[in-house]
C-alpha cells in the first residue's frame, strides 16, 4: 500500500496512540471521504503480536447529515500539556 492509501486514516500524529481505538477512529476518517466501488481494509496488531484485519467494500456513497466529519473534529481540539491535564483532572492544584 503506498502512503497517499493510509494516509486518511493515520491519526497518531494527531491525537496521539489510542490504543484499541486507534482502528476505529481511523475508520471514521476514511469513512468520510469514500466512495462508492472503493475498498477499505482496516488492520489492527496489538503488543501482544496479535492481529486482526477486515475488508470492507462501499456500495454507496455514505451520508452524513450534519455529522461532524472526524478531521473537523480533530482539528477542532485544544491541546494541552501533561501538567495541564494533570490540573484540569484535580490530580495536583498550583498554591
Amino acid at each position: 500500500f503506498s502512503k497517499k492509501q493510509m494516509e486518511p486514516g493515520m491519526l497518531v500524529n494527531d491525537i496521539g496512540n489510542t490504543y484499541a481505538g486507534s482502528c476505529m477512529i481511523g475508520l471514521t476518517a476514511v469513512l468520510d471521504m469514500a466512495q462508492p466501488g472503493e475498498r477499505i481494509l482496516v488492520t489492527s496488531f496489538g503488543s501482544g503480536a496479535g492481529s486482526d484485519s477486515f475488508c470492507l467494500r462501499v456500495l454507496r456513497k455514505l451520508e452524513h447529515n450534519g455529522a461532524v466529519k472526524t478531521r473537523d473534529y480533530v482539528a477542532r481540539r485544544k491541546v494541552i500539556d501533561y501538567a495541564q491535564y494533570t490540573r484540569m483532572k484535580g490530580y495536583y492544584k498550583l498554591n
